[in-house]
């Protein structure tokens, strides 16, 4: 199977936990075993100096004054739009920085959807993906209907590997569709969805749109190799700050880019006819821009970088098979899709269970209470099944958890299981 080619054996970590966790001031000395990495990543300490450094020592805004602290920082945010697009590979004019996955999801729905279907055009979708990936696209459609333009939302499928289906995706793209999207690794399931099978098989004009909130700092992630169109990451979940995130906007989509929040410091022109629209990436960019949450972003990469993502990737990897292999006997244990359905060793460190005889809730509850932070829910998929049938645990990994605080959460577990049993 697909998934097979892209793993390997699990070892153990390539890389000694307590190395990096001493980069990370909120772990240094809790006793508490933070399992929530795909909601957000802990932050090192020199994300947080890069914040601390900007409100402390040289505030000022970016891209409107000719003296030295403005524009320094103007340098330094080009410098971060720079590293990040190298490290997406990217040219700079393709990276566009957003407020974080859900403004960049909105942001192509909105500069590129508005503008470009038309009445009777298609977007295929998955319904259980993160809602910032669905909920944009149903504004869309009722937008357009405003308008007198009917689109329609596919869904498809997902597999019992918790990927995107792709021979029902490849079985419901017609001669209407205009948007494929897709989470690249899945919040819930832990799961990487290429598309790459349906190259070759559908028509290129298709827009390929990948949420990669989860895999951006967690896996290298090529946007060249994607075949995106378009592409979200969210800063925080990569050891950035909240309320940062990136935008991809592939070179041949930009003169389908109608300008996005035009105003101050924005890439628009005003004459007689109206707005025109300027350069990228500024035509998707307007207003004070979040400048510690930039600087932020930049030392992030750097601890990416220094860490290494193939690094980070064979670490999660061995986390999550000592994860399945800890959780497999406890009874009454169901796992969500997943990598605990694959028929070879993988991971990306998220997989999500249900424990018979208690509520998720109820289950995340007392695990918080003996030390092992896990989310609990619906994890933000949207609510359009029966009510309580996308709950579960989530348990999520990084490069700071360690093996034996997975054996510690697995003993936990089947202890909780024969008590809610007896």
């Amino acid at each position: 199977m697909r998934s097979c080619a892209h793993s390997s054996t699990a070892g153990p970590p390539a890389r000694e936990p307590a190395l990096s966790r001493r980069m990370f001031p909120a772990l240094r000395e809790s006793g508490e075993v933070y399992l929530d990495s795909a909601s957000t990543t802990q932050k090192p300490e020199s994300v947080i100096a890069a914040i601390s450094e900007y409100h402390s020592a040289r505030t000022a805004n970016a891209g409107r004054g000719a003296y030295a602290w403005s524009t320094s920082l103007t340098r330094e945010i080009e410098g971060v739009r720079e590293r990040m697009a190298g490290f997406i590979g990217a040219h700079t004019d393709e990276v566009v920085f957003t407020g974080g996955s859900t403004a960049g999801l909105n942001a192509i729905a909105l500069s590129w959807g508005l503008t470009n279907l038309r009445d009777g055009d298609e977007i295929l979708y998955s319904p259980r993906d993160h809602a910032s990936n669905v909920y944009p696209w149903v504004q869309l459609r009722q937008l357009l209907a405003g308008f007198g333009r009917t689109i329609t939302l596919v869904p498809y499928r997902m597999n019992a590997l918790g990927e995107a289906d792709i021979e029902d995706i490849a079985a419901k793209v017609g001669p209407r569709t205009r948007m494929i999207t897709v989470g690249h690794l899945h919040h819930v399931f832990g799961a990487l969805s290429t598309l790459e099978e349906l190259r070759g098989r559908i028509d290129p004009s298709i827009a390929l749109c990948f949420d990669c909130s989860q895999s951006g700092g967690h896996l290298p992630v090529r946007v060249g190799d994607l075949d995106a169109d378009f592409a979200v990451f969210a800063g925080h979940k990569m050891f950035g700050a909240p309320g940062t995130g990136v935008l991809y906007c592939r070179r041949r989509r930009h003169g389908e880019l109608s300008p996005f929040l035009p105003g101050g410091n924005s890439g628009v022109t005003l004459d007689d006819s109206g707005l025109r629209a300027g350069p990228m990436p500024q035509r998707m960019e307007g207003g004070t821009p979040n400048i510690p949450g930039i600087l932020a972003l930049g030392a992030a990469l750097d601890v990416l970088d220094n860490i290494g993502l193939d690094t980070i990737h064979t670490h999660n990897r061995a986390l999550t098979q000592r994860l399945i292999a800890g959780l497999r006997p406890v009874p009454g244990l169901e796992f969500a899709p997943g990598p605990a359905y694959a028929p070879c060793e993988t991971g990306y460190g998220i997989v999500s269970f249900t424990l018979a005889g208690i509520s998720v809730n109820d289950l995340g509850f007392v695990l918080g209470e003996l030390g092992f932070l896990v989310r609990s829910g619906a994890h933000c998929v949207p609510a359009n099944n029966a009510p309580g049938e996308e709950d579960s645990v989530r348990v999520s990994t990084h490069i700071y958890n360690t093996l034996d605080e997975i054996d510690r959460f697995t003993h936990s577990v089947a202890t909780i299981a024969e008590e809610v049993s007896s």
